[in-house]
């Protein structure tokens, strides 16, 4: 992937993030995914009282996206103000693994750095079905 397309992505996580809603834990993220079509999609973590119902800012994004028509994601950036990069969970590494164009990237970003990694780096042997109901 390009320069230039990581750092829109980048910069559209770092905007939104501003709009996570974080009372208990004060960890705020931001999410950008690269549809298919080209469009970038945001989202932000929601957390909830009830723990159980939060969501993260990638499945947000996502959400978004296929709730617009799209059915493929190129790729993902996340951005949190940490000193490390924070790389998504285990449920949104799947359900980005279910829209996933080929073997998309997953760019962490924070004040300080950027770095990049497959999804297949974050979620080796992952699973999918295909069209006709098999493992994949």
């Amino acid at each position: 992937m390009d320069s230039g397309t990581i750092g829109r992505l980048i910069e559209a996580a770092k905007e939104v993030r501003k709009n996570a809603y974080a009372p208990f834990s004060g960890f705020k993220v931001g999410a950008a995914v690269l549809a298919g079509s080209g469009r970038i999609y945001t989202g932000v973590n929601v957390e909830n009282s009830s723990y159980g119902l939060t969501i993260c800012a990638e499945r947000v994004a996502v959400f978004k996206a296929v709730s617009e028509g799209e059915r493929v994601i190129r790729a993902v950036a996340i951005y949190t103000e940490t000193e490390k990069p924070t790389w998504p969970c285990g449920a949104c590494r799947q359900v980005l693994l279910e829209f996933a164009e080929d073997d998309m990237d997953v760019i962490s970003a924070t004040g300080d750095s950027v770095e990049v990694k497959k999804l297949s780096e974050l979620l080796p042997e992952g699973f999918r079905f295909s069209p006709e109901g098999r493992v994949i």
